[in-house]
């Protein structure tokens, strides 16, 4: 199983996170990710930093892979978003993941504030498999699990579904039918749940930026 890291882009500038992105490629992590929203997660008065120049600034730096975590549709069109993703493949071939997601309830604020389309759920998910099925064979795609349809529709187009903070009892569930990837806040028993993960065929374990490095790469090593 591969080691990933959010960097800290909640913040005023991206040295911090530049940073964190170096410690990561020296220490061995595998890769490194961005939240894709306009503010923190009900925090509107809170600074967000744009995830893909952020990541793109790490991929001309350091041999690590890259991608936003998720990276949502209807924040501009379909075909903008698969062209910044070739983009940042230009600047890192091989080492992009088109981690996309539909958005939901939870974000339906910041798109509101900013005068964004309300697209439907099912205008969403044609979004993201437009997207998905145009970048799928040019790099790893991951979907980001919600509901059934938005499930069913990364099994029928053969890429990863990553899930956010779900027990290795789902994850494993979910393998028997395809890739499976996690994403969640570090766990109080890092250890044993990046063990239990890896035993339930998740391909990768992303974790928030509060996850120490040293952490990560003690445990990647030792693996």
């Amino acid at each position: 199983m591969k080691i990933g890291l959010l960097l800290p882009t909640f913040e005023v500038g991206a040295r911090h996170a530049l940073d964190v992105a170096a410690e990561a490629a020296e220490s061995g992590l595998d890769g490194v990710f961005a939240y894709d929203h306009l503010w923190p997660m009900g925090s509107p008065a809170r600074p967000a930093l744009a995830p893909f120049p952020v990541l793109a600034a790490v991929a001309a730096r350091h041999e690590i892979c890259v991608g936003p975590l998720v990276a949502r549709v209807g924040l501009f069109g379909t075909a903008h978003l698969v062209e910044t993703f070739t983009a940042l493949e230009e600047i890192a071939p091989g080492r992009v993941i088109a981690a996309l997601g539909t958005g939901d309830k939870l974000s339906a604020a910041e798109n509101a504030a900013y005068g964004l389309p309300e697209y439907s759920p099912r205008e969403r998910r044609e979004m993201l498999g437009a997207s998905a099925a145009t970048l799928a064979p040019m790099m790893p795609v991951w979907i980001g699990a919600g509901a059934p349809a938005t499930n069913e529709l990364a099994r029928a187009l053969g890429v990863t579904l990553n899930m956010w903070n779900a027990t290795p009892a789902d994850v494993a569930a979910a393998a028997l039918e395809g890739a499976v990837c996690w994403a969640g806040p570090v766990p109080s028993d890092l250890d044993a749940t990046l063990d239990a993960l890896d035993a339930a065929g998740a391909t990768w374990a992303v974790l928030s930026p509060h996850a120490h490095v040293a952490d990560l790469a003690r445990w990647r090593r030792t693996r």
